[in-house]
């Protein structure tokens, strides 16, 4: 006891004046005092050296926090007066001789107080690894060290000179740490639970105390130690901690006394500690595979959190599987470096709206839906994605929907007469709207209207220089304009091929913008004059090199037939490869692909013989038998036209036919450069001409652009075939700029600008002058109102506009004059027939003729059959684009009944003109001839609707199959925009029920039984036919359906279209149950103005 007591004593005695030294540090190595180190620039060696640790090793600071911490606590003693062993003599005893054998400090120590610091300085620690304790201690004659298990503190000495030597500290660290390390290797699963403990409690937070004298007392510690050796690895930082945690709990004391604690007393305390800790469960190597995990999931949810919610994942924040998807469904493996580049912007990863244009098949689209996939999988929000045709929007379905059923998103169709106004708000799942620029403004007009546009969290355009083309470019102007305006939330991405004023679409959009020249396979450029081919050059003068003559042999009535010596440049590509020829007409295209069949060698029908005879009996199928001559004529040599006189059908079959090689050539016309990507490894154009106009350098890109296949050519050509004369306009075509995209709101007789107001005031969006001319400066044409208005102010067209709304009775409000004779406009509204109007998104200039038609109709509907009805709902627009036989419209009078006759009568056709007009006599009676030209169209409609055979309708009415279709789809878009007008009016409620039946029947226009299986998207009349009679009569049928099996019970069904069917069957299955659980819940939901439900007491009795 006496021995205990006195070192007791000792360690207090020691204690005093070495605390008291440590605190007073920063005189002896002129370090600042940590209070002034904020505002100093000058900074010293110590201070360098810890912040240079700290660059290093991040978890010196936190080694020091919590060293700090424990300190701050240091007076508390954890465990009282608890003492378990000291009664336990078996265990003091050889406790007391490790005691006495262990140095601590020298006896002269305190007499040394006023001498500066010579000796080193050690606090006293606790040794817990007894091979460690004896190589201390065998060196501590040298050294003067006093090691810690974690941490070792050593202090400088001065020589004679007065400067500071390191090379003691720099040993004792050295040694010590490689005994630390060699030591510790296989320790974690030895440790006690205390100690475990003691880990777990690192990986939580750590609460930082500031003290200045204990900060103070790390920064020197770190300065003295852990500088000196800048790569300790980082066990031994952990290891650094742990220690520094038990080194502050020796300092406690006893039971409120000042006294330092003994050896003895601080390994009670420890050994307490390890008795009371619980034991683990699991083993060591698995505790710590947990902690890592654990900490993991910590960093990637600050990432999270820092990052707006988007998800850190290993494929540009998306999981691995979407990556895995692109590969099995487009087979790319790797993007492109531009790619990345856009993917990784910093606008894109802030959610700025972002501008990007490349040449066209340089990948674009890509990136546009893995941007869709962020936002659907990472912040949850629904998307848009705006393309220009309905073709397009159907492909992009297909292709989309396999995403949809893996990540569990909904892809919903909003094309033709498809998708719901507004759209089904959905319980958990988000949606991918894909619509075309006409749905989409509906679209927008409706989430307006019920206050949820802030559910659109990204809008993609695809051809966002379409904002420049005639009227659709005004709907889609009207459309992003209104999304800017009332969505702050909303991002807005366009990607388009290069533009020329492209500032001015950043300007409108707020946008970033980012363009490259990529493109995946090189592009030369030739221009053909007579027999001569010229390289386009930029850099020569006249912009053309000469490249080669011709040397194909031409006999004197090739020469005739083929003046443009298209045979001879088409067969240096084809067979072996692919070729497109555009041809300024629909008409030349059958015309040159029947030319070049008549003189291409017969070795091309041996080539895929037996692909080719199973293509023929697809269209044959598609025709009820029935096949295109002209086709039949020109597949056996692997060459087919493609314009849009064919059907929907046909135009698939045969792009599927040239994508997989069995057709190695296509003649056809500028539409399909801009509608589904079909490269080739040459593009010949025909003539620099579409129709009589001359070809826009926009039309010539993309064009052009079709040639070279990713990964299959090495190279593009294209080749422009001209005369001498246009070598001017040709030179001119192949050197300007890019045109520019200016607005459409005033064109047409302003009938862009007349819409958006309607709208604006309908949905409240801008009521009055001034939030008008608000709105307005923050669209396109605001932005362009300069080039565009000729001597007029902005205020000026807009009150120009207005006018003719109020005197259709759309809009009404009051006009006063201000003592600047200048209009305002008080606060407008939209009249029921306005309201209706744009609702139904009907065109302003027939918008009072349809309801006139409406009216009058209502007075006499004829409905014994569906005549009168097709022709309230046959499009406006279309009658200019067909001239009626009057032969054939005489004839059809007279093969319909009474009741079908008496129609003709009804809407304005009587018998005596159509016999006169047929007979070519001349007509003195008035007849309007726009509701003549209307009916005719109503009556091919109803022979479809009857017959539901487009070959055969098309040679009754002597018109191409393809315009048949287009006027099918046109009236069951324009039926359903009759349906929405008339469910705003109350007056025509009779017609809502009529018109609902009337468009699905139109939507389809084929037996009942395949409407199911023609709702899937990609499913047309001959392939629902081919599924119905396997079996497959439901869409549950088709959703359960497995590819494999499809591919082999179906003819000619690739496994890729198979997986396209199954899937998109899958999302409509998926749509339609979600929107019937939605029903569901709603019903069930308890009503927000509930009356109250509480019984009075007197109510009771």
């Amino acid at each position: 006891m006496d021995l205990d007591q006195s070192s007791e004593s000792q360690d207090t005695n020691q204690w005093v004046p070495i605390r008291k030294r440590v605190r007073e540090k920063n005189v002896s190595i002129k370090t600042p005092p940590p209070s002034k180190k904020k505002n100093n620039n000058c900074i010293s060696v110590p201070e360098m050296n810890v912040k240079q640790e700290e660059e290093v090793h991040p978890s010196a600071s936190l080694i020091q926090d919590y060293m700090e911490q424990v300190d701050c606590d240091s007076q508390e003693d954890l465990f009282g007066d608890y003492d378990s062993f000291a009664d336990d003599s078996c265990f003091l005893t050889p406790l007391e001789d490790a005691e006495r054998r262990c140095p601590i400090f020298a006896s002269n120590l305190a007499e040394n107080e006023k001498e500066d610091w010579k000796d080193a300085v050690k606090p006293q620690t606790t040794f817990q690894n007894p091979n460690l304790l004896n190589c201390l201690q065998n060196d501590e004659s040298k050294t003067h060290k006093h090691p810690a298990e974690d941490v070792i503190l050593a202090t400088s000495k001065k020589d004679s000179s007065g400067k500071k030597s390191n090379a003691a500290s720099e040993q004792i660290c050295t040694e010590v740490l490689s005994v630390l390390h060699a030591g510790n290797i296989d320790e974690p699963d030895e440790l006690p639970s205390s100690q475990l403990a003691l880990m777990e409690t690192f990986n939580s937070p750590l609460i930082k105390h500031k003290s200045k004298s204990l900060e103070s007392e790390t920064s020197w510690m770190s300065n003295c130690c852990v500088n000196d050796h800048p790569n300790i690895p980082s066990n031994s930082e952990k290891e650094m901690l742990n220690l520094s945690k038990v080194q502050n709990q020796s300092r406690t004391t006893n039971s409120g006394t000042s006294k330092q604690m003994s050896l003895k007393d601080q390994m009670k305390n420890a050994m307490a500690g390890n008795a009371m800790s619980p034991a683990p469960q699991a083993s060591r190597s698995k505790q710590l595979k947990e902690i890592v995990l654990s900490e993991e999931i910590n960093v990637a949810l600050k990432t999270i959190e820092a990052s707006s919610g988007v998800d850190m994942g290993p494929f540009y924040g998306l999981p691995s599987k979407v990556k895995d998807l692109i590969f099995q469904f487009k087979g790319i493996k790797e993007l492109y470096e531009w790619q990345h580049t856009c993917l990784t912007l910093e606008s894109v990863q802030e959610r700025k709206n972002l501008i990007y244009s490349l040449p066209t098949s340089g990948g674009k689209t890509l990136v546009a839906e893995i941007l869709i996939m962020q936002e659907l999988l990472c912040r949850k929000n629904d998307v848009l994605f705006i393309l220009p045709y309905v073709a397009i929007v159907q492909e992009k379905v297909r292709g989309l929907s396999a995403f949809g059923i893996e990540f569990n998103f909904l892809v919903e169709e909003y094309a033709a007469s498809k998708g719901k106004f507004p759209p089904i708000k959905r319980r958990q799942k988000k949606s991918l709207y894909i619509a075309t620029i006409e749905k989409a403004h509906s679209l927008v007009n409706s989430l307006i209207e019920t206050e949820r546009i802030n559910s659109l969290g990204l809008v993609v355009i695809d051809e966002l220089h379409m904002l420049g083309e005639g009227s659709r470019g005004a709907v889609l102007e009207m459309a992003l304009s209104k999304i800017l305006y009332t969505s702050k939330t909303t991002q807005i991405i366009g990607m388009s091929a290069t533009l020329n004023n492209v500032s001015d679409l950043q300007h409108f959009l707020k946008a970033e913008h980012y363009t490259s020249n990529f493109r995946p396979v090189q592009l030369k450029e030739y221009v053909k004059i007579r027999d001569v081919i010229y390289e386009v050059d930029n850099k020569s003068e006249d912009y053309f090199t000469f490249s080669r003559v011709l040397s194909y042999k031409y006999s004197s009535n090739m020469e005739k037939i083929d003046p443009d010596h298209l045979i001879a440049l088409v067969t240096e590509v084809i067979p072996k490869h692919s070729c497109l020829v555009f041809c300024p007409t629909k008409k030349n295209c059958e015309n040159v692909s029947k030319m070049l069949c008549k003189y291409l060698s017969k070795s091309f029908i041996t080539l895929k013989e037996k692909e080719k005879c199973a293509l023929i009996e697809e269209l044959k199928n598609i025709g009820n038998g029935l096949m295109c001559p002209v086709l039949r004529q020109t597949v056996p040599f692997g060459l087919a036209y493609h314009h849009s006189g064919l059907t929907n059908d046909e135009r698939k079959l045969l792009e599927e036919a040239y994508s997989a090689g069995i057709l190695c050539l296509l003649t056809c016309t500028s539409t399909l450069a801009a509608g589904v990507n079909l490269p080739a490894r040459r593009v010949i154009l025909r003539s620099p001409y579409v129709a009589r106009d001359f070809l826009k350098r926009s039309q010539y890109k993309q064009m052009v652009g079709r040639a070279g296949r990713a990964g299959i050519d090495t190279e593009g050509e294209s080749i422009l075939i001209t005369q001498e004369q246009d070598k001017k306009l040709i030179t001119d075509l192949v050197s300007r700029p890019l045109e520019g995209c200016y607005s459409n709101l005033i064109h047409d007789n302003e009938k862009g600008i007349k819409d958006l107001l309607l709208s604006l005031i309908g949905l409240k969006i801008a009521q009055t002058l001034g939030e008008i001319v608000e709105f307005m400066a923050g669209t396109l044409l605001g932005v362009q109102q300069q080039q565009l208005f000729k001597g007029k102010s902005f205020l000026e067209v807009i009150e120009q506009a207005l006018e003719p709304l109020m005197e259709k009775g759309l809009i009404e409000g009051k006009v006063s004059s201000s003592s600047d004779e200048e209009e305002i406009y008080h606060k407008l509204q939209v009249t029921k027939l306005g309201h209706a109007t744009f609702k139904g998104s009907i065109d302003l200039a027939y918008c009072d003729t349809l309801n006139m038609d409406l009216k009058k109709s209502l007075e006499g509907l004829v409905l014994g059959n569906c005549l009168h009805l097709i022709y309230l709902v046959t499009p406006y627009d279309m009658v200019s684009q067909c001239t009626p036989d009057w032969m054939i419209y005489f004839r059809q009078f007279h093969q319909m009944d009474v009741v079908e006759q008496k129609v003709f009568s009804t809407v304005g056709v009587p018998e005596s003109f159509l016999t006169k007009k047929a007979s070519g006599q001349a007509v003195r009676k008035t007849v309007d001839g726009f509701v003549v030209g209307r009916f005719y169209l109503s009556l091919v409609l109803y022979s479809l609707f009857k017959e539901m055979n487009t070959w055969a309708v098309a040679q009754k009415f002597n018109m191409s199959r393809g315009f048949l279709q287009s006027l099918l789809n046109s009236a069951a878009t324009f039926c359903s925009s009759v349906l929405h007008f008339c469910e705003e009016l109350e007056e025509f409620w009779a017609y809502q029920a009529l018109f609902q039946n009337l468009t699905h029947k139109l939507s389809y226009c084929v037996k009942p039984e395949l409407v199911p299986l023609m709702e899937v998207s990609g499913v047309l009349e001959a392939r629902a036919r081919q599924l119905y009679n396997a079996g497959y009569k439901s869409l549950s049928h088709l959703a359960n359906a497995s590819p494999e099996v499809l591919v082999k019970t179906i003819e000619h069904m690739s496994r890729r279209q198979a997986n396209q069917i199954v899937s998109s069957a899958k999302m409509l299955l998926n749509e339609k149950a979600e929107a019937l659980q939605e029903e569901v819940e709603e019903l069930l939901r308890l009503p927000v103005d509930l009356p109250l439900q509480s019984v009075s007491t007197e109510t009771a009795h």
